[in-house]
């Protein structure tokens, strides 16, 4: 992608994106999402009403008048990005590709996050990890994270969600907000998904095309594993295929909520070609309870 579109790119996910998360999704997102504590603020004179336990005896002692120490909630946080790159995030049979999707998510969340003064940063991972955008503040910070999703070419093809997560464990000392984008088209993450879990606040959000639950009916098609590049040719019109196929996304599916359960792991699940604002926005309400 030459400069000027994938400028043109970033500017209409920019506008689009930040309106969103500016009018609809940054107050619910603040509620979701608390402060690491109180710290102290300041010192005021007592009012009725205050609770006696912050009374500041050494200010009150010198004044000979009771004043009481005022806090409020450590508000910044850390919001980390993990995003699957890998050959299936690259496949879309309606508006929009898997990975179009997922730039629009983290935009929309990075957005709302730098409202509430909080810091954004970014792990891209396929097979291996691909690249680590550390945390930081603003909206020039921002759009880097954008342009890096729209325009970065992963050296992977396969999809190990095990390794972002280790990955993400090991360099995110301090507690954090972790948002896992991925189809979760793959297994064995279950382990580092508890690990994680543990440590930081984590949220799953599964992007799916409607395509991938059920085959069409359309005879025989040659078709590419995307995360492989292996060609081979497919009986669509069997039933015993189309079956088979259903079985083992359900069976994949249930592998992934079954992880999220035991994980205690927050999720939600977004197709390509629905709005997905109403969606997120009700997640946020729903974590603020």
């Amino acid at each position: 992608m030459d400069t000027k579109e994938l400028l043109k790119k970033v500017r209409r996910i920019e506008i689009k994106t930040k309106g969103l998360s500016s009018h609809l999704v940054s107050g619910e997102y603040h509620s979701a999402f608390k402060g690491q504590g109180m710290s102290f603020s300041e010192v005021r004179s007592y009012q009725y009403g205050d609770d006696i336990r912050n009374i500041d005896w050494n200010v009150t002692a010198r004044t000979g008048e009771p004043f009481t120490k005022r806090f409020e909630e450590e508000r910044e946080l850390t919001v980390m990005l993990a995003v699957d790159l890998s050959g299936s995030a690259f496949f879309g049979s309606r508006q929009q590709f898997k990975q179009e999707l997922m730039t629009e998510l983290s935009a929309v969340i990075a957005f709302s996050a730098i409202n509430n003064q909080d810091k954004v940063g970014v792990v891209l991972f396929s097979d291996k990890v691909e690249k680590y955008i550390p945390p930081k503040k603003g909206k020039k910070h921002i759009l880097l994270i954008i342009r890096e999703l729209l325009n970065f070419e992963p050296t992977g093809t396969g999809s190990e969600i095990g390794v972002g997560l280790e990955y993400l464990n090991n360099i995110i000392r301090k507690r954090c907000i972790c948002f896992v984008l991925s189809d979760f088209m793959s297994r064995n993450y279950e382990a580092p998904l508890r690990v994680v879990a543990r440590r930081h606040d984590l949220i799953g959000v599964q992007i799916f095309d409607p395509l991938e639950k059920e085959l069409p009916n359309v005879g025989l098609v040659r078709v590419c594993d995307a995360e492989t590049g292996d060609f081979q040719w497919l009986d669509t019109a069997s039933s015993n295929t189309r079956t088979k196929y259903k079985q083992w996304y359900i069976a994949n599916v249930n592998y992934m909520q079954e992880s999220f359960r035991k994980a205690g792991v927050a999720h939600l699940s977004l197709a390509t070609n629905e709005p997905y604002l109403n969606e997120l926005v009700q997640f946020f309400k729903r974590r603020a309870r």
